[in-house]
């Protein structure tokens, strides 16, 4: 993974707004509506150009394909695995975890203001076998050619973890957690193995390990969650990218891409020490929304592997507000204090299109001036870190 010894480097977290054309065409799809290949693979081609170039546009150095191609980050596995479908059953359970305990608290919050993606809740019904790659091969292709055009720094593509599927997809046919967790890791390697050979930097979406604390296993204290789930999806993730080198890959850890109260989140310093268990070489956190903005002073006390890079979030992904470029580089300064300047990318708290909608959270050209934003701010710490030279 590249990192610069004269200027601070910018990311984001993977999903980007999909033009509207795109979104009806996922959405018709995922409703069971007959979408022809052909128009598919023709919108989605051109949207991934399109954002690739503007995301280069704006400054932003490490690109991704803005998960153009995806229904949600999570769901979108079940047309590359069989063994899963849309289930009532999943449905229903589906609801209740992803319910958090912030929720429960502010019954009137919850009713007025969440609302579940407009997909089907996918269910694991069999057993899961990776049958198809013409999907992911067709996303690399798109990807690689739009990068040789807009040539960014580095480029990036996202998967999830083993754990974050037991959530989106829900287990009807496995015996055990532990069973599933296991043949969703053993799923997944083709995915992993497939982004990283085609050049690009893996990031590994592990939500798992921050925001299942508040929702799908609000019924355990920390420290089971720590020692019955966490360091269980880490061995198992572990297991997947066996093989692969870890400076092409880093891992992103969130608490729940939504804008709530948060009040139960799993404090950073309660699961850190676990991630960096995770043989990946960057830790992507959130580290700009109020819940989580303080916790650079923890990350003060207490060693960080010398051979690990940090992609805070400097921005936050469920607001319309737009950061100074001055805050967003203070944010930079606070982690390049910790860790050294040459060890931090700076990056966005979560995706800004995790799942498709067809009214988003943060409007798309909000998300644009965010991102440039972005930009700005890292070229105002990298001469704040670096001086002239920076210039």
């Amino acid at each position: 993974m590249k990192t610069s010894t004269d200027r601070i480097l910018t990311t984001h977290t993977g999903s980007l707004p999909r033009p509207k054309a795109l979104i009806d065409l996922i959405l018709g799809r995922e409703q069971g509506n007959a979408v022809a290949p052909d128009v598919f693979e023709a919108a989605t081609a051109k949207a991934v150009d399109e954002v690739v170039a503007q995301q280069v546009a704006c400054g932003v150095d490490v690109v991704s394909d803005g998960e153009m191609s995806k229904p949600s980050y999570t769901t979108y596995i079940r047309h590359r695995v069989s063994g899963i479908a849309p289930d009532p059953r999943a449905a229903e359970k589906g609801r209740d975890i992803m319910i958090g305990r912030d929720l429960l608290d502010h019954p009137d919050f919850a009713r007025e203001r969440r609302s579940f993606a407009a997909v089907p809740f996918p269910g694991c019904v069999g057993e899961l076998r990776y049958n198809d790659r013409s999907a992911l091969d067709r996303d690399i292709a798109h990807l690689k050619a739009a990068a040789a055009k807009a040539k960014p720094t580095e480029v990036f593509m996202t998967a999830p973890s083993p754990g974050i599927l037991t959530r989106f997809i829900i287990n009807l046919h496995y015996p055990s957690e532990e069973a599933y967790v296991e043949a969703l890791a053993e799923v997944l390697k083709v995915e992993y193995r497939a982004i990283v050979e085609a050049g690009f930097v893996l990031q590994i979406d592990a939500p798992d390990l921050g925001s299942a604390r508040n929702n799908q296993y609000r019924h355990l204290t920390d420290d089971e969650f720590r020692e019955k789930i966490a360091e269980r999806n880490i061995a198992a993730l572990n297991a997947a990218i066996a093989g692969l080198p870890a400076d092409r890959m880093r891992l992103h850890i969130c608490w729940g891409n939504y804008e709530g109260p948060h009040s139960h989140d799993l404090p950073l310093l309660k699961i850190i020490d676990i991630a960096f268990k995770a043989r990946v070489q960057a830790l992507s956190i959130e580290a700009a929304n109020p819940r989580h903005d303080h916790e650079w002073e923890d990350l003060k006390t207490i060693k960080i592997p010398d051979d690990r890079i940090l992609i805070p979030g400097v921005i936050d992904s469920t607001t319309n507000f737009v950061e100074h470029p001055r805050l967003v580089a203070q944010r930079i300064g606070r982690y390049a204090n910790i860790v050294g300047r040459d060890r931090v990318i700076a990056g966005v708290d979560c995706g800004f299109g995790t799942a498709v909608r067809t009214e988003p959270t943060v409007a798309d050209s909000i998300v644009w001036a965010k991102l440039r934003a972005l930009a700005e701010g890292a070229a105002i710490a990298s001469k704040r870190l670096w001086g002239a030279q920076a210039a």
